[in-house]
């Protein structure tokens, strides 16, 4: 999900209160042409679905906050609205063509509804825990499942532990369980991501959506360097958000991620990745003091360090 303000298609600053029409049983934002179309609070948050001129997104308030998670653009529904989504399928430059896919984490579906168009032939797993944000995304983005792509109304650790457990793996895992400025801590941990290394097929990829600036910035990459090694760090300026991406194998060239993009370029026009300018992207480079302590299940004060 996007980092916490300002990351684009968030509003700066506390959302203002929502002005509700009762006798019409529409919402509005005061300021905005921001029709509030379905508010649901779930056992985890306040779902809103909001409809904007130019966009349909899905909001989740916690702790009084309220944050983007999804958005779709209805004239260009293969659209990826957000920077960080299109920063996710960079993925596919470390395995062009994986044949099995763990996503953690739902949102209104762009990511895995898009890689079941992109892959027909791959087997997809989603992970996500609320499932009132599972009806809301068939509902209101058209995700829809079938035999190779599934939805688990599951904790993503808990199906990690039980995939493991089955003797699954998948070529591909995507961590995308965020939410702004929120941070599920046991997501976090070196055990967690242990367990992550473990699910994934040799020369499987790990994607991590997270923060590009933070004071947890230093413990987060020590964790990831811990149970990965090396990694590349894609960051762009037009994002508050960083894709961390690891492999079970040595990383690959910068030469053969070029290839990977020429590959791809074509296939995720529709989508509006710029894939081809992913590569000169995709960092090596320690930039974290490495004396910080990495996170763990009993060091694990993720919240404390982001709202610092």
């Amino acid at each position: 999900m996007p980092a916490r303000s300002p990351s684009p298609g968030r509003p700066r600053g506390r959302a203002a209160a929502a002005t509700c029409v009762v006798l019409a049983l529409v919402c509005f934002t005061p300021g905005t042409a921001e029709e509030v179309v379905h508010r649901e609070r779930s056992l985890y948050q306040t779902i809103l679905i909001t409809q904007e001129p130019s966009r349909l997104c899905m909001k989740f308030t916690i702790r009084d906050r309220e944050r983007n998670q999804s958005c779709m653009d209805p004239r260009s529904p293969k659209r990826m609205v957000f920077t960080y989504t299109r920063m996710m399928m960079a993925s596919l430059l470390l395995t062009p063509e994986p044949a099995s896919v763990f996503v953690a984490g739902l949102g209104g579906g762009t990511l895995p509804t898009a890689l079941a168009e992109l892959l027909p032939e791959t087997r997809i797993d989603v992970a996500e825990i609320d499932p009132a944000v599972i009806a809301a995304a068939r509902t209101y983005f058209s995700f829809a499942t079938d035999e190779r792509l599934q939805v688990h109304a599951s904790d993503a650790r808990v199906f990690v532990k039980r995939a493991l457990a089955r003797g699954e793996s998948y070529d591909l895992v995507l961590l995308d369980a965020y939410s702004g400025d929120y941070i599920p801590e046991h997501l976090m941990t070196v055990e967690f991501l242990a367990e992550v290394r473990t699910l994934l097929a040799p020369g499987g990829v790990m994607a991590a959506n997270t923060f590009a600036t933070s004071l947890l910035y230093d413990h987060e990459s020590e964790t990831y360097r811990d149970v990965f090694g090396e990694f590349f760090n894609l960051r762009l300026p037009e994002s508050n958000n960083r894709v961390i991406l690891a492999t079970v194998s040595p990383l690959p060239s910068r030469a053969t991620l070029r290839e990977n993009a020429r590959t791809w370029r074509t296939r995720l026009r529709a989508y509006d990745v710029p894939v081809a300018s992913y590569p000169a992207r995709m960092s090596r480079k320690v930039d974290w003091d490495v004396t910080k302590r990495a996170l763990t299940d009993q060091y694990s004060p993720a919240n404390l360090l982001r709202d610092h």
